[in-house]
């Protein structure tokens, strides 16, 4: 006698739904990353020009080569400011995917472990079966003996 679980589909669809909770985590992730990379390349731009800014007023430089690099930093700070906007926004998606990846995985066991019962359950009918059988045959056996 094989085991069959009634429930199999559901316990396969709470696998499958953890499964893509974990891939839409990890896309949540690497976007996250790669909010990381460009803030951090934008600061290291940032840092570039108030060096080249600053290698520029140690010489003889024009006014107006000086604003442009002023302006230059203005904008790339207004860029840093857009860029944290977006990196609190993958931060905060991640988040989410983090709370429904732990709830389908707390899915996955509830219905796994329901599975795992109704196994046991069934192995212990098949052996008390098994069992009686045996007995009735050692039963049979004695009475022909007598």
């Amino acid at each position: 006698m094989r085991f069959r679980y009634a429930f199999q589909k559901i316990v396969d669809l709470k696998t499958n739904e953890k499964t893509q909770a974990e891939w839409l985590l990890s896309q949540a992730i690497g976007k996250m990353r790669e909010e990381e990379s460009s803030l951090s390349e934008l600061h290291e731009a940032k840092d570039g020009i108030y060096e080249e800014l600053y290698q520029v007023s140690t010489k003889k430089a024009t006014i107006s080569q000086m604003m442009l690099l002023q302006q230059y930093v203005e904008h790339i700070d207004q860029q840093i400011v857009l860029k944290n906007h977006d990196l609190m926004q993958a931060k905060e998606a991640v988040h989410a995917k983090q709370d429904i990846l732990a709830g389908r995985v707390l899915e996955e066991k509830v219905w796994s472990k329901a599975k795992e019962k109704a196994y046991q359950r069934f192995t212990v009918n098949v052996l008390k079966k098994e069992q009686d059988q045996l007995d009735e045959m050692a039963t049979n056996r004695f009475r022909r003996l007598s």
